[in-house]
């Protein structure tokens, strides 16, 4: 960027920085740099002759990562990226901004070559660098993100519902309502109330099918999750059977593992409610895959900058 405009920015930014700009204070909790070694095998043009020219891998890290705090289209986000000063700031001033088609296309390219699940490793081995481990065990917990079926209302039409919009979508019914896309499956520690691990099914993939547990952690879950084998030492609240019903211990023990389990709903309180993320419009599990990582990124900023208030990190 020209240096002239580059001062001019800066100065334009300082006076909105003295008004407090969280993501200026989200900038400096990760490493970013140490992202960039994800790269290697993620484009096939090797030199500058080699095809449509690169856009700094880090810098595209950074920019889904506020795409996905703002819940902004790959649109919105091209005009941002211009004329937005907070974003400018947290990507460094670069000299190239990407466009609409660029960010599409690197979220596809993450996904068809796996790196996702790499950078989301990544942000795993900072957190623990940085003291954050698991000490108390972790919770496990699952929410719909819903899509769009093709047709209005909810209630359930099988295969019909299928739409190019919603290609992987699935019904599920949660109580007397019915929900159309996906699940996304949480385990969020009990101490920092940092996402440790996530998944991404299709709504109808019933929550005890996933296990989100480490050997020898203790995994805290609901009655969902009642009968389901975990890797970790599970702490699951009881169900009543047929002839079976909870003695006052058992609805005890439920009640103090309800205690212990209540911070795990922030995270899905600040993905839907801050982060509007509750709804998607990609088509496939592959894609919401990627949108889950970057807003369970985009979380784990938000919660890390709690805790530096907080005098925890």
């Amino acid at each position: 960027m020209n240096s002239f405009i580059s001062f001019g920015l800066k100065q334009a930014y300082g006076r909105l920085a003295k008004l407090g700009d969280p993501l200026a204070e989200a900038n400096t909790l990760l490493d970013w740099e140490s992202f960039r070694s994800i790269e290697d095998g993620l484009y096939d043009n090797k030199t500058d002759r080699g095809g449509h020219p690169n856009i700094d891998f880090v810098l595209m890290i950074k920019i889904l990562v506020l795409q996905h705090w703002y819940n902004l289209s790959d649109q919105r986000m091209e005009r941002e990226l211009a004329n937005n000063l907070s974003f400018m700031n947290f990507l460094g001033y670069p000299e190239t901004i990407p466009d609409s088609t660029t960010i599409w296309l690197f979220r596809e390219r993450l996904k068809e070559k796996n790196k996702e699940d790499e950078i989301w490793q990544e942000v795993q081995r900072q957190l623990e660098s940085k003291g954050l481990v698991v000490k108390e065990g972790t919770i496990q917990d699952a929410t719909f993100i819903t899509s769009d079926p093709g047709k209005s209302g909810n209630k359930p039409r099988g295969d019909e519902a299928k739409t190019r919009r919603s290609k992987d979508g699935t019904w599920a019914k949660k109580g007397t309502k019915s929900h159309f896309g996906y699940k996304l499956h949480e385990n969020v520690d009990t101490q920092y109330g940092l996402i440790r691990a996530i998944e991404t099914t299709t709504a109808s993939v019933h929550d005890s099918q996933i296990d989100l547990s480490r050997e020898g952690e203790p995994i805290y879950r609901d009655k969902g999750y009642f009968g389901a084998v975990a890797r970790g030492r599970s702490v699951t609240m009881w169900r009543a059977t047929r002839g079976h019903p909870l003695s006052t211990w058992d609805k005890r023990r439920n009640l103090q593992i309800s205690k212990i389990r209540a911070p795990g709903e922030r995270p899905f309180a600040v993905i839907k409610t801050v982060f509007k993320a509750a709804h998607v419009l990609v088509t496939t599990v592959g894609r919401v895959h990627v949108k889950m990582i970057f807003t369970a990124i985009a979380y784990n900023l938000y919660q890390l900058r709690t805790l530096q208030k907080a005098g925890l990190a």
